[in-house]
C-alpha cells in the first residue's frame, strides 16, 4: 500500500528509539536465535562490524551478482549481467480486440479491456496448471487503487473530484480490481498472449458471490441485494495467495477510500469508527456522482461487503468470484496459504495498519488434491484465530470464535457472522498482540518457516507512555518504529512436516530495519550489510528456487531513497545479509516477485511510479509535477504503472 493511502503521525525527530539493543535483549529476545545467532557471526572469525562490504559480503552469502548502489532515480535500475522488460503497462491491451490506449479518450469500456492500474499482487501460475512450464502460464495480477490527478491531464489533488468526468469515473472503476491473462516467452521475450482463452478482467462492476457465515446476514443486505448474498464489484485489492488448487485469494484493503456521503449516519458507530473512517479520505474517485450505492444515505450497507477476502477461479473466466467471509473483515493486505500436516488449508492474513493484528484461518476439512471442484467451496467452513505473541519466544494462536471465551453474546458475539463482520473488536477482546503494519506473509517452502513484514509504526510508544497496546511489546520491541521489521514464525513438526495448524508457534526476530550505521535507529542486520544492502519499510516477500528470501519495500521515510528490491539468505552464514537487486524509479513501489519454477525469470509490479516530486520527496500534485513519466518518457503522457521481467543474459537461475 502506498503511503498516499495511509494516515499515520508524523515522527517526533527529538526522540529517539525508546529501546537500544542493550534494553531489547533485557526484555527477553535474547533467550530467541536471531540475536544470538547474528552475536555469534559478530564474534567468529567471519567477524566484521556494521556496514560491510560487498567483498566481506561474497564471503558469506550464497548471492553472486553484484550489488547495485543506492540510488533516486526517474529510471529504474538492475544489476550488470541482467535484463530488463516492460511487459505490460496501464491501458496495454489484454485482448485480441482491446482498444490502443489513450488517456484522453479512456472510458470504462475501453478500460475493461486494458490491463488495469496500480498493479500489486503478482504471480505466475504455469500452464498447465501443476506443471513446472516456464515459458507459458498466466498472469495473474490485482490493482489496488487509482490516483486520478496522476492519471489523466489537467487534475491536481485539489480540484480532480469536480474535474473528473462521468467517463474517467468508469475508467477507474474498470482499471482496479484485477487483471489475468496468458503469457509465453518467444525467444529471449516475453509477451502477452491476446488470444489467451483465459484473460479476463475483474473490476468494480463485475458480479460476486458472497459466502460463509455473513452470508445473507441482515447488516449486508441492500435495496439491489435482498438475500444478502450477492455484490458487485471488488475494491482497494492488495496482495493475496494461491491455494493448493489453483484460485487467487485477493484481499481486499481500505473500502472506507471509496464511498461518499456522511458515515456518521451509519448504524453502528462504534464497529464504524473501529473500521477506521476519515472524512479526509472518502470518495476518492467520485464513484459515487454516477453508483448510488457508493453514497451511505443511499445504501448504508454497502460498505460492510466490501474489506473481505475475494477467490477468484483462473483457470475458469465463466467463475464467479466469491468473498469468503469466514476468513473475516479487516484491511486484508494478502492471504498466503499453506497446508497442515492433516491436510488442512491454513490461511495467513495480516491487517495492514497500526496497533492490527496477525490473523489465520484453518479449514474444517482438508482438502482434495485428486478433485479439484471439492475444493470450490472449502475456505466456507473453519477456524478463524488472531496472534498473540509472549517474550519468551511463543505465540498462541487464539479462536475468534461466537460463543467461546471473551466472545459471548452479551459482548455482541451471538453468531460466528457477528465475529467475522466485527473482527477487530473480536481480537481486541481476545487480548491479542498489536503489530506494526503487518503486510506480507510468504511461507518458505524448505524451511517450513514462515516470514512476515511488519512494515512500520511512526505511532508506536515507549514502555509506560500512552495506551497499553500503543506501547512497544515483544514482537515489536521499538517505540516509535518509522523503519519496520521482519519476524520468523516457526510451526511445530520440522522442515519435513510443519504443522501449520497448531496452536502454537515459536517466533523470533529476523531483522530489525534501518540504517546499521545510525545507532540511534536500533537497526538488526547480519555484520556484513554493506552501505546499500539495508532497507526500510518491508512490504511483500517471497522465496525463490533456491530458498532465500526477496523483501520489496513500500515507502522508506528517509529523503533520497527509492524503494527497491533486496534479496538475502535465510539459513546458513548468510541468514539475514540483503543484497540491493533492484531500484524502482521515484515516487513508486516494486510489488510480489514472482518466479518461473525453473527460477530463471522474476516477474514485478512497479506501482503509482512519480508518485512523489523528484526534487523534495513531496507527494506530486498533478501529472505536471509527477517525478517521473516512467516508463515511456514521453511529453504529456503519464507514468503508467508496469510489470516488469528480469532475468540473467546468460539465462542461468536468478543471484546465483
Amino acid at each position: 500500500m502506498s503511503d498516499r493511502q495511509k494516515t499515520r503521525a508524523r515522527p517526533n525527530p527529538r526522540r529517539a528509539f525508546a529501546q537500544t539493543y542493550g534494553e531489547v535483549l533485557a526484555a527477553g529476545i535474547e533467550r530467541r536465535s536471531v540475536l544470538k545467532g547474528l552475536l555469534a557471526i559478530a564474534g567468529s572469525s567471519v567477524a566484521m562490524p556494521f556496514i560491510g562490504g560487498e567483498a566481506k559480503a561474497a564471503e558469506v552469502s550464497t548471492l553472486r551478482f553484484n550489488e547495485l548502489k543506492r540510488v533516486r532515480d526517474r529510471e529504474d535500475h538492475w544489476p550488470e549481467g541482467y535484463g530488463r522488460q516492460i511487459l505490460v503497462r496501464w491501458g496495454d491491451a489484454l485482448f485480441a480486440d482491446s482498444p490502443a490506449f489513450d488517456v484522453a479518450k479512456l472510458d470504462g469500456k475501453a478500460a475493461e479491456r486494458q490491463f488495469g492500474y496500480n498493479n500489486d499482487f503478482t504471480y505466475y501460475m504455469p500452464l498447465t496448471f501443476g506443471s513446472d512450464s516456464s515459458d507459458h502460464g498466466l498472469m495473474i495480477v490485482s490493482h489496488e487503487y487509482a490516483t486520478p490527478f496522476l492519471m489523466f491531464p489537467g487534475l491536481t489533488d485539489e480540484d480532480y473530484r469536480e474535474k473528473l468526468t462521468d467517463d474517467q469515473i468508469r475508467a477507474i472503476m474498470a482499471s482496479v480490481g484485477l487483471s489475468i491473462f496468458e503469457v509465453r516467452k518467444a525467444g529471449d521475450k516475453w509477451e502477452v498472449v491476446l488470444d489467451g482463452k483465459l484473460n479476463r478482467r475483474i473490476h468494480m462492476g463485475t458480479e460476486m458471490a458472497i459466502s460463509g457465515p455473513a452470508a445473507g446476514d441482515d447488516r449486508l443486505k441492500t435495496k439491489a441485494d435482498p438475500a444478502g448474498k450477492t455484490v458487485f464489484g471488488t475494491i482497494s485489492n492488495c496482495n493475496g495467495g494461491i491455494t493448493p488448487w489453483g484460485t487467487m485469494l485477493s484481499g481486499e484493503e481500505g473500502s472506507m477510500d471509496v464511498f461518499a456521503g456522511d458515515f456518521k449516519t451509519l448504524a453502528n458507530q462504534e464497529l464504524v469508527e473501529r473500521q477506521g473512517w476519515d472524512e479526509e479520505d472518502n470518495d476518492i474517485y467520485g464513484v459515487g456522482r454516477i453508483e448510488p450505492r457508493f453514497r451511505f444515505e443511499e445504501e448504508p450497507n454497502e460498505w460492510m461487503r466490501f474489506d473481505w477476502v475475494v477467490e477468484i477461479d483462473p483457470l475458469d473466466p465463466t467463475a464467479r468470484p466469491v468473498k469468503r467471509t469466514a476468513l473475516g473483515r479487516f484491511t486484508h493486505e494478502g492471504a498466503q496459504c499453506a497446508v497442515a500436516a492433516d491436510g488442512r488449508v491454513v490461511v495467513f492474513m495480516g491487517d495492514d495498519d497500526d496497533f492490527e493484528y496477525l490473523y489465520r484461518f484453518v479449514s474444517r476439512d482438508p482438502w482434495n488434491p485428486n478433485d479439484r471442484a471439492a475444493n470450490r467451496d472449502l475456505l466456507d467452513n473453519g477456524t478463524l484465530s488472531v496472534a498473540k505473541f509472549s517474550s519468551d519466544g511463543t505465540m498462541q494462536w487464539l479462536p475468534l470464535v461466537a460463543g467461546e471465551g471473551a466472545l459471548t453474546a452479551e459482548a455482541g458475539f451471538k453468531r460466528q457472522a457477528d465475529v467475522v463482520l466485527n473482527t477487530r473488536g473480536a481480537a481486541d477482546l481476545l487480548g491479542a498482540t498489536p503489530m506494526d503494519a503487518p503486510e506480507g506473509f510468504v511461507v518458505h517452502p524448505k524451511t517450513g518457516k514462515l516470514y512476515v513484514a511488519m512494515t512500520e509504526n511512526e505511532d508506536r510508544l515507549a514502555a509506560g507512555e500512552g495506551e497499553e497496546r500503543e506501547q512497544v511489546n515483544p514482537a515489536n520491541p521499538r517505540g516509535p518504529n518509522p523503519h519496520g521489521h521482519l519476524l520468523e514464525l516457526v510451526p511445530p513438526g520440522g522442515a519435513e512436516k510443519p504443522d501449520f495448524a497448531a496452536e502454537s508457534f515459536r517466533w523470533d526476530v529476523f531483522v530489525l530495519c534501518g540504517n546499521p550505521a545510525e545507532a540511534g535507529e536500533g537497526a538488526m542486520f547480519h555484520p556484513a550489510t554493506s552501505e546499500n544492502g539495508w532497507f526500510t519499510d518491508p512490504d511483500n516477500l517471497s522465496v525463490d528456487l533456491d530458498g532465500r528470501l526477496w523483501v520489496a519495500t513500500d515507502g522508506p521515510p528517509p529523503a533520497g531513497i527509492a524503494d527497491a528490491l533486496f534479496v538475502m539468505d535465510t539459513e546458513g552464514e548468510g541468514r539475514a545479509l540483503p543484497k540491493l537487486f533492484y531500484v524502482a524509479p521515484v515516487g513508486s513501489e516494486c510489488c510480489s516477485p514472482t518466479f518461473t519454477p525453473d527460477g530463471k525469470t522474476v516477474f514485478v509490479s512497479i506501482q503509482h511510479p512519480g508518485e512523489l516530486r523528484f526534487d523534495d520527496d513531496e507527494d506530486a500534485t498533478s501529472i505536471a509535477d509527477a517525478g517521473t513519466n516512467w516508463p515511456d518518457f514521453k511529453d504529456g503522457l503519464p507514468a503508467r504503472p508496469a510489470l516488469i521481467v528480469l532475468s540473467r543474459n546468460d539465462k542461468e537461475t536468478l543471484g546465483s
